[in-house]
């Protein structure tokens, strides 16, 4: 295929111009002697991880039916005009192929995800370019196009690398077949949250599919959702469904997630939780949410109080499933499991290995009883610069562990969560393509 207005750079040159998916549109399409055979309607490609997506194929619209057009019958694209080296097309309508994108109808005018800035944008236009391997799409022109007056022009904006975006194609039939390119994977699973907040219906069906293979990531994402999305989520899963996610979060989330399901499907849900989690979760369920009971979680390190500093450190690296917030800070705990001593990681880092707690850690620590308000447990972490605050029953012994995360997620108010997000890059922009 000629790519009559991309001739071949050498490696030092600058990446050729792209033609615009949007002015391509505007262009007939013809035979090799000049006769007009139709319009483009649109432009087939299929999705390749982190390469650029290839070109294979048009729809060119004759009479009122878009027909195919494999890109190995085009002879060339350039800013004029479309030619095929073919004077014949197969008049069957066209049908769409498992794992094939349409750029017109799934993109252009459509939300992707912008990677870089955690944000859904939507694609103004696609950047075409030709390559040694063929037409790839290069690059999406996310700015809202403003009209100019002269000739009645839009403005054109640079188009941004391909690879910074994710693609939201919502054509089911073929997302098991697309290939994952693992973009999401560069956001933070709360980022991911934020969108599927503010996403569509569909658009949450499909940031949903992208996470669902990564068990952790999506139970992740799960306890990164406001409760409202939450409970409407996990309502339109099967009680296996909301199971197996229940399973992978922490212990006091899975918790607030029961209770937020239709009280006939509580019981089916926690009759699936594997142990300990079933045990955790009914354990939080026997407290008040707005409660220190309510807000602590289970994972948190009680070691002997006579165990070395070196010792208590080596507990804490095979810790490897607990929540990493709330082994902030190492509890000692006497021969009868109760609460004696607490010593901060970093201050452990810094004392003699051979050290025992009962030497070094804080002999009164701070602690909360369960029925203690969600006021009391806030003031106390201030007022003492605490990371995680245990709570203890009457005997003294930990019952769980407030990090300082959930206390403060369950201080600020619900009407702050709708303020206007403030978005960061999450990483540098990728290379231009070569």
């Amino acid at each position: 295929m000629n790519v009559n207005h991309h001739p071949a750079a050498s490696s030092s040159a600058s990446p050729p111009a792209g033609l615009y998916l949007s002015v391509l549109l505007k262009h007939a399409v013809v035979d090799a002697t000049g006769q007009s055979m139709g319009e483009l309607s649109d432009g087939i490609i299929r999705l390749r991880g982190d390469q650029y997506p290839l070109l294979t194929g048009l729809t060119v619209k004759v009479g009122q039916s878009p027909v195919f057009v494999t890109i190995t019958d085009v002879s060339s694209i350039d800013v004029a005009r479309i030619e095929l080296s073919t004077p014949r097309l197969d008049l069957r309508p066209f049908e769409r192929r498992a794992g094939e994108v349409l750029l017109r109808a799934d993109v252009l005018g459509h939300r992707l995800i912008d990677v870089d800035r955690a944000v859904l944008v939507r694609a103004y236009d696609v950047e075409l370019r030709a390559t040694a391997e063929g037409w790839v799409v290069a690059g999406l022109d996310v700015h809202k196009h403003r009209w100019l007056h002269l000739g009645g022009r839009h403005e054109r904006h640079p188009s941004r690398d391909w690879r910074s975006f994710e693609a939201l194609i919502g054509h089911q039939p073929s997302l098991l077949t697309r290939s994952p390119s693992g973009r999401l994977r560069r956001l933070r699973a709360a980022q991911i949250a934020d969108l599927i907040e503010e996403a569509t219906t569909a658009e949450q069906d499909e940031l949903l599919a992208h996470v669902h293979d990564d068990p952790e990531l999506e139970a992740d994402v799960f306890e990164e959702l406001d409760d409202d999305r939450q409970a409407r989520l996990l309502k339109s899963r099967t009680v296996k469904q909301v199971a197996d996610v229940l399973t992978r979060m922490r212990a006091d989330d899975a918790a607030d997630a029961v209770m937020d399901l239709p009280q006939d499907r509580r019981q089916a849900v926690l009759d699936l939780l594997p142990e300990p989690q079933h045990t955790k979760v009914l354990t939080l369920l026997g407290y008040h949410d707005a409660t220190a009971g309510g807000l602590m979680g289970t994972d948190f390190l009680a070691i002997s109080q006579d165990d070395t500093i070196e010792q208590a450190l080596a507990v804490l690296r095979a810790a490897t499933t607990a929540q990493p917030e709330a082994l902030t800070t190492l509890y000692s705990v006497d021969e009868k499991g109760r609460l004696v001593g607490a010593i901060g990681l970093v201050r452990a880092l810094q004392k003699d290995p051979r050290s025992t707690l009962r030497e070094v850690a804080d002999a009164h620590p701070v602690h909360a009883s369960p029925a203690d308000d969600l006021i009391d447990v806030t003031m106390r972490m201030a007022d003492f610069n605490l990371f995680t605050l245990p709570v203890v029953d009457a005997e003294n012994k930990i019952l769980g562990v407030i990090t300082v995360d959930d206390a403060l997620e369950a201080a600020i108010p619900k009407d702050w969560r709708r303020r206007e997000p403030r978005h960061h890059n999450t990483n540098a922009p990728a290379d231009p393509i070569r």
